[in-house]
């Protein structure tokens, strides 16, 4: 019987028709490979396709790769799926070989629910030496159920010896437009509410995510409220704000702890203490990968929403994407000069440093409250 053509996630990268094109071969005719390598600039789709191709090698309906409705496809489009692993680097310097080593005790380990296991190495080129050197005999020769999904921005920036192991994949740079487009497409929604979904979200597969969730557009609506306020604010007023603020971004989580929780109840009576161990580490580094995507969720939303005050300041209103907030974007802006809007945006951009670095949230989003509203008012 001729295997159907993936119709979840996969399907859906339109706006990266040869990388999809490309993977639906691999997957449909079972021949995906044991290791790639995706590359491009931030944007392009590429954690995208990652979960996607997880979704076509998931997929519990036999003769279909990644049909969309089963359960373990379901799984894997919620980031819920006990098989697929998402690694992100947890230093401020990249890996740490602590990370590398939890991987590789996994890769040992059988799959949970499906017959296949999916690892995602998200910003691969902090893979520096000593962790590199323990990942690279399991990437030349891992396990038969498993698969690696590695991303990184250029293999110019990469260890030779991890792009030598892996099988290359480009993504071409979406412009604004082309995004907001695929995202029209996707949701019917106007024009200016899908240009912003991208501009929070980076790219439009999560753009469409964050136009379903109400908790994550009502993180953003916080955002932009506390900033509206800032001119107004004292430092008490800020404090507040932002305990409530992290309360909104962590709101999502609730739903994830209770899969995981129910993942766990499930496999408590035959999985090992061992790796009933690893399955619960695993849940800590999803949920704080997920807090920290929240989090920079909300500093998208407030960069954004600056980008625009700097616009109407220097005469170009029409480069704006957050017109539902076209008022709080018309105060601020006429108090707000352009090195005050500039100063706001580095601030921002600072936070979003520190938070990569992991500092601690709360304390980040405080300072960077503190120097917008010294910015925008010019004190």
């Amino acid at each position: 019987m001729t295997a159907a053509a993936p119709q979840g996630l996969l399907a859906k990268l339109d706006t990266q028709p040869r990388v999809r094109d490309f993977l639906m071969r691999a997957v449909t005719s079972d021949r995906a490979s044991h290791a790639y390598l995706f590359v491009g600039a931030p944007g392009s789709g590429k954690l995208d396709a990652a979960w996607a191709l997880a979704q076509a090698l998931l997929c519990e309906r036999d003769g279909e790769h990644g049909c969309g409705a089963c359960d373990g496809c379901i799984r894997v489009a919620r980031h819920t799926h006990p098989d697929v692993h998402y690694f992100a680097p947890e230093s401020a310097t990249g890996y740490l070989i602590a990370q590398v080593r939890d991987l590789l005790d996994d890769v040992a380990l059988a799959p949970i629910r499906a017959r296949h296991k999916v690892y995602i190495v998200d910003r691969a080129e902090q893979l520096r030496a000593n962790t590199a050197n323990a990942l690279l005999k399991t990437l030349e020769e891992p396990p038969a159920n498993v698969t690696f999904v590695l991303l990184g921005t250029s293999t110019d920036v990469m260890l030779p010896t991890i792009v030598s192991r892996c099988q290359c994949v480009p993504f071409r740079m979406l412009s604004a437009r082309e995004s907001a487009a695929a995202v029209v497409r996707a949701t019917g929604l106007d024009e200016p509410r899908c240009r912003m979904a991208v501009a929070v979200a980076g790219s439009p597969v999560r753009a469409v995510e964050f136009l379903k969730s109400a908790e994550r557009q009502e993180a953003r609506r916080a955002m932009l409220r506390l900033i509206d306020s800032l001119p107004r604010a004292d430092e008490a007023d800020i404090l507040l704000a932002v305990r409530d603020l992290m309360g909104t971004i962590k709101a999502p989580l609730a739903d994830v702890k209770s899969t995981q929780q129910a993942i766990l109840d499930q496999n408590a009576d035959y999985l090992s203490r061992g790796a009933l161990k690893q399955l619960e580490e695993r849940n800590k580094r999803e949920l704080s990968a997920r807090e920290r995507s929240g989090i920079m969720e909300a500093l998208a939303s407030a960069r954004t929403l600056l980008r625009d005050v700097l616009m109407v300041v220097q005469g170009a209103p029409d480069e704006t994407v957050n017109a539902d907030a076209s008022d709080i974007v018309e105060r601020l802006s006429r108090t707000c000069t352009v090195s005050g809007a500039v100063a706001a945006l580095d601030a921002v951009a600072h936070a979003e440093r520190r938070i990569a670095r992991n500092i601690t949230p709360q304390l980040t989003i405080e300072v960077m409250l503190f120097d917008i509203r010294k910015a925008l008012t010019c004190l």
